[in-house]
């Protein structure tokens, strides 16, 4: 199909193809497109099911204003890549309680475009993907509560024990919106990343604080748009701020992080394990020191090229989160070399984990890149030095410095293995 030549009058069939979705896993493709294709169908259902009204459109495009006006606001603040939190979705729900479902469906395209014009351009069928995830999610949770509201005529916002019940309802439309939403779109990041982890991408902390956030000040700008539409104006400052503080914790936390591995780049794994070890000083708790190198690296990037090679770096840092524990600490020390600092481990608990490591990050295979002519998988191994809290090392630094004689040894008697730096050793 390729290979066949394109009409001079289908020039459309050429832009249709070069669209950047088709470069995706093929699986990964048909999702996105399925769900795109779901979307405009639920817009076309919707719209053939509703009476458009004058009052409906005065709410609609009041919402829209204050939602272009918070995206405005902020934009100078930036938008990063990956997984996008924000707390646009305010506006939403209102859209969602109080209009019919085609509103709320339609909404998220003059978030796209605004965004894609204002903020940030980026691949277009990504913006199209995340406006018909929210569509769906946040168009199925109106349908329901238009379908519960309709069998509860009583239940409406007003003075009086309803308001309780229609708060419960609109609370719960709120949720089944997340919840669609939240499917819809981390089955497509792990269909793209297989080695991200949905659990920090979206339930940590702060992801849920946000979401939570942005769930209640929804609620509490419904509730105002029962009362008087205009009221919601009060809004606008409270959501400019929360996206503002957002941004800062993103900022904050992508300057800890290594862009390549998704580790804790040296500075901060260094800050943070000095108070695990001031700590485990203190407690008198053992604790021990590993630093891991990966083997002919250098090798890896001068044959396959430095894309493999990032590749590389990113599949062990994966494997090792997920090797690992939760408190342990591991961070991208610089170049091919990791340190992980390992809480509550003696020296043989300690060779034992990294012996555990070694041998999984050995089995780890991956494809070359485009600029490399190998077309067998590629392995590596690595080379691990340990060293143990003790009466001679007390400090980060000299448990770096042992482990890293170690580390020097298992290098110098043929790699591939792990060198623990005993107590008294230099």
């Amino acid at each position: 199909m390729t290979g066949q030549a394109i009409p001079a009058h289908k020039p459309w069939v050429a832009r249709l193809r070069a669209w950047p979705l088709w470069e995706l896993p093929r699986r990964l493709a048909v999702y996105v497109a399925g769900v795109i294709i779901a979307y405009l169908a639920a817009i076309g259902v919707a719209a053939s099911q509703t009476t458009f009204r004058l009052h409906d459109l005065e709410l609609f495009a009041l919402l829209l204003a204050f939602g272009a006006a918070s995206i405005e606001l902020t934009r100078r603040s930036g938008e990063p890549a990956g997984v996008i939190h924000d707390v646009y979705g305010v506006w939403v729900l209102p859209v969602a309680l109080f209009l019919p479902p085609v509103y709320v469906l339609i909404a998220p395209v003059s978030k796209l475009a605004f965004t894609q014009w204002r903020t940030r351009q980026t691949v277009l069928h990504r913006r199209v993907f995340t406006a018909a995830a929210v569509g769906l999610a946040a168009g199925a949770a109106s349908w329901v509560f238009h379908l519960v509201i309709g069998l509860l005529p009583e239940v409406t916002p007003g003075p009086g024990f309803h308001w309780l019940v229609w708060i419960a309802m609109a609370s719960m439309c709120a949720i089944l919106r997340w919840a669609i939403n939240i499917y819809l779109v981390l089955t497509a990041v792990k269909g793209s990343d297989p080695t991200v982890s949905i659990r920090e991408v979206k339930f940590t902390r702060e992801p849920l604080y946000n979401d939570l956030a942005e769930l209640c000040i929804g609620l509490a700008a419904a509730v105002l748009v029962a009362v008087n539409w205009f009221l919601i104006a009060l809004f606008l400052p409270v959501v400019i701020l929360l996206q503002r503080s957002l941004r800062h914790v993103e900022l904050e936390n992508a300057s800890r992080i290594d862009s390549k591995t998704g580790l804790l780049n040296a500075v901060t794994w260094q800050r943070e394990a000095r108070v695990e070890i001031s700590r485990a000083a203190r407690t008198h708790s053992p604790l021990a020191v590993a630093m891991l190198d990966i083997d002919h690296f250098k090798r890896v990037n001068d044959t396959h090229g430095h894309l493999t090679g990032d590749a590389v770096l990113a599949a062990l840092s994966a494997t090792l989160r997920g090797l690992l524990r939760e408190y342990d600490i591991i961070g991208r020390f610089g170049g091919e070399e990791f340190a992980i600092l390992l809480p509550h481990t003696d020296i043989t608990a300690a060779e034992q984990i990294t012996e555990r490591l070694r041998a999984k990050l050995a089995e780890i295979s991956v494809t070359p890149g485009t600029g490399s002519s190998a077309e067998t998988p590629l392995q590596v191994t690595v080379s691990i030095g340990v060293a143990a809290l003790a009466h001679s090392r007390r400090d980060l630094d000299e448990l770096i410095a042992a482990a890293d004689a170690a580390l020097y040894r298992a290098k110098a008697q043929g790699r591939n293995q792990v060198c623990l730096m005993a107590e008294g050793s230099a």
